[in-house]
């Protein structure tokens, strides 16, 4: 994804907004055969999802100046930094506590992060790492907002593209507010840079959610770790090869210091869950096997 903004040069706004409102339509037509499939979902769900597509705009918007900033293959790597942020968040606001060894890791993908961005060591791929490290840490916030609303919006419903499609129109609709109230909505862009926008919106806000929407819930934590950082690691190498965004060895170092963090604190959080449900699940079992020994009891009685 980012060497496709930096492809198409076009500004932090414009490029979130047409990376948005051109999925719109395949989006509009596979949530609608959806919704004749497995029937309509609550407005309030739907509310949620748009309400989280503001916080995605305010996201892309970030991230597209932590791009320009930081180089487009070290940016997808610190933007791992959300994935610590939402266990801190669902920690505060939905008192789901992370393991200790998990809060362990946290200071691992900090270290690496820094080192990734260029602020130690030089930078090899973006010209003010300092300020892209600040753009993409505040992106990471708003991204990880996104994620729990959603996550709070979706329940057990299986409309993925609804909601990938709910979620988009806010961030279409949040990225023009936030154009109108900080600047920067210039909504005129160049032919070539239009391509480009076309292409990022089919293959990230479409084919991209989509996948990653209706498969990350079915895979273990570490597979789905594992897949993702596919992304940090072929976007540096496609940025080395057609942007010449060579990292330093320090920024190497980093990233996979990061990376490594990022999976060790993604499967220890997982098999936290895991054993979470299994509890529940005897708890459950415990209490049905009560019931029915209180029952058998009531008969003979």
């Amino acid at each position: 994804m980012p060497v496709l903004v930096q492809l198409a040069g076009a500004a932090p706004v414009p490029t979130a907004f047409y990376r948005c409102a051109l999925a719109l339509p395949a989006l509009g037509l596979m949530a609608a055969a959806e919704q004749r499939r497995r029937g309509p979902r609550s407005l309030a769900r739907r509310g949620n999802a748009v309400l989280a597509g503001f916080f995605l705009a305010i996201d892309l918007v970030l991230f597209n100046h932590t791009i320009t900033d930081a180089g487009a293959g070290v940016s997808t790597v610190i933007g791992s930094l959300y994935v610590p942020i939402v266990a801190v968040l669902a920690w505060v606001l939905l008192r789901e506590r992370p393991s200790r060894r998990y809060l362990l890791t946290l200071p691992v993908v900090m270290i690496g992060i820094v080192l990734a961005s260029g602020l130690v060591g030089g930078s090899g791929t973006g010209l003010r790492p300092g300020a892209g490290l600040a753009y993409c840490a505040a992106a990471n916030v708003a991204y990880a907002c996104y994620l729990l609303i959603l996550r709070q919006a979706a329940g057990d419903t299986r409309h993925v593209a609804g909601q990938v499609f709910d979620a988009t129109a806010g961030a279409t609709a949040g990225t023009l507010l936030f154009g109108l109230v900080f600047g920067g909505l210039q909504l005129g862009v160049p032919w070539h840079a239009f391509g480009w926008l076309l292409l990022l919106a089919v293959v990230v806000q479409i084919a991209g959610w989509l996948l990653i929407t209706a498969s990350l819930p079915r895979l273990p934590a570490a597979v789905s770790s594992m897949l993702l950082l596919l992304q940090p690691a072929l976007a540096m190498v496609l940025a080395a090869i057609i942007l010449d965004q060579r990292p330093t060895a320090v920024q190497l170092a980093g990233a996979a210091i990061a990376c490594g963090g990022v999976v060790a604190a993604a499967v220890t959080q997982g098999q936290a869950g895991d054993r979470a449900i299994i509890d529940r699940g005897r708890i459950r079992a415990a209490d049905s096997e009560r019931e029915e020994d209180c029952g058998s009891g009531a008969v003979a009685g």
